[in-house]
């Protein structure tokens, strides 16, 4: 009866997984889909904990591993700021390949030594394979935190990178196969401690405007190891097969939705996956831009806000910096009341990570059919009398489609400079995280409003009153 019923637990966890993942498909049950999620993460552990497998004498290890995870991930979940979000997801990644990683390696110790364990031709392949996604993913999904959280420099490069990464994967290969033929612990902890490399080496290139497509990507490795693990634990066959057969199912669900988010952030950007990995952001080659940057005082441009009949919101990261998203509200609402069309316009790719900005609009209470995606808004712009730019830089930037010659040219991006008038909030002249200096604050229909996003947002407000 026990058995069966921990068989139960793991496909049900399996179903929560499932249909968690479904309601975060919307965001007006994406808070109900984390809580089943959550659910189905706690009952696989339960139905682990009990499976006849596990020496009972290791309870209180079990115990303490788990109740320190949930500790650490309670405390630092509620403290986080949603501008360190995009790092802490990048962090949480790491953790699963790592532990995808850990699996594959007591696995793989445990077909050394005069006691060993039996694994098919298949399983092992599988268990190596995902070990070294794992190791990768858990490595670099580091590297992409401590750039995230500004630990370290966007990029670094040294002579013959790319050349020493392939030079990395051809030694993995060829221990992989040595250790495919016959286990050895010497081979077994080389093949880690390479696929870490690995991980650090691709990843350390990478700029940070490329971070929302490097967490996508990790986080399909994660899945794709975990899977790969699934299918060697449900090899070892028992009770544990179930279990196997849980973290299959979950690991291809997780690996699909990363790869299919992926491809959507590398299509945002006009990058190739390849170009993502092995290229890089530069401003060489730019044209020249003529003109000068035009200030404007909070006051007029409440005014033109005001008086506006459609009003168009762009916020980007500098308003998670500033964390303006509920004075930004605030304003849409005094305008809203003054009979003003507004509308949150999103790029695929704003923020440090995928669907950043909707999180942040939504924890300020912005409706969500006032939210936009850039395919469904961009044909507004022509008709849009302000559109009111808050932290976003490169995804507004028209370059992206006038200057070959630009690193961005032909990536997708908001057509704000086709409004009648632009407003940006910065704090400076500053370019953004590309590094490119941006054509539409020299506009002759763009306004800079310098200052704090959070603080002009409230001038902007009280520029509203005052009228």
């Amino acid at each position: 009866m026990m058995i069966f019923l921990i068989q139960c637990g793991f496909y049900a966890s399996v179903l929560l997984f499932i249909l968690g993942l479904k309601r975060m498909s919307h965001p007006s049950t994406a808070h109900a889909g984390i809580r089943w999620a959550g659910a189905g993460m706690v009952v696989a552990v339960v139905a682990t904990v009990f499976l006849p497998e596990i020496d009972q004498s290791r309870y209180i290890l079990i115990l303490v591993a788990v109740m320190t995870g949930s500790i650490l991930a309670w405390v630092s979940g509620k403290r986080v700021a949603m501008t360190d979000m995009p790092q802490m997801v990048a962090l949480y990644n790491g953790m699963g390949g790592g532990s995808a990683a850990c699996i594959g390696a007591i696995a793989l110790m445990q077909t050394t030594g005069q006691e060993s364990i039996h694994l098919t031709p298949t399983a092992l392949v599988l268990g190596l394979l995902g070990s070294v996604i794992g190791a990768i993913s858990f490595s670099g999904s580091l590297i992409a935190f401590a750039k995230l959280q500004g630990w370290m420099d966007k990029r670094y490069m040294f002579p013959g990178q790319h050349q020493f990464n392939v030079l990395l994967m051809i030694a993995i290969a060829v221990l992989g196969v040595m250790i495919f033929r016959e286990p050895q612990m010497g081979l077994i902890g080389l093949f880690f401690g390479l696929s870490l490399l690995l991980g650090l080496s691709m990843t350390l290139p990478i700029g940070g405007a490329d971070m929302p497509v490097v967490i996508s990507l990790y986080n399909a490795f994660t899945g794709l190891a975990v899977a790969f693990e699934g299918y060697l634990l449900m090899s070892q066959g028992g009770v544990a097969a179930a279990g196997g057969i849980a973290l299959i199912i979950a690991g291809m669900v997780v690996g699909a939705a990363g790869t299919l988010l992926t491809q959507l952030m590398a299509k945002a950007m006009n990058r190739s996956l390849f170009n993502v990995l092995f290229g890089s952001m530069s401003s060489a080659g730019s044209a020249a831009i003529e003109g000068s940057m035009k200030e404007v005082q909070a006051n007029d441009a409440g005014v033109m806000m005001a008086f506006a009949e459609r009003v168009v919101i762009v916020p980007g990261y500098g308003m998670a910096v500033a964390q303006a998203q509920h004075k930004i509200w605030e304003l849409c609402q005094k305008l809203i009341d003054r009979g003003v069309k507004v509308r949150f316009a999103i790029h695929p790719v704003a923020g440090r990570m995928p669907g950043h900005m909707n999180v942040l609009l939504a924890e300020a209470g912005v409706p969500y059919d006032l939210i936009e995606d850039m395919e469904d808004i961009n044909a507004e712009f022509d008709q849009t009398d302000v559109t009111l730019v808050i932290g976003a830089n490169d995804v507004v930037n028209p370059v992206a489609r006038t200057d070959e010659g630009s690193p961005i040219y032909g990536m997708p991006i908001l057509d704000a400079d086709h409004s009648r008038n632009v407003i940006v909030i910065k704090r400076g002249k500053g370019t953004g995280f590309a590094g490119i200096e941006n054509a539409l604050f020299f506009a002759d229909n763009c306004r800079m409003l310098y200052g704090d996003g959070q603080e002009m947002a409230g001038k902007l407000i009280q520029s509203l009153k005052q009228l």
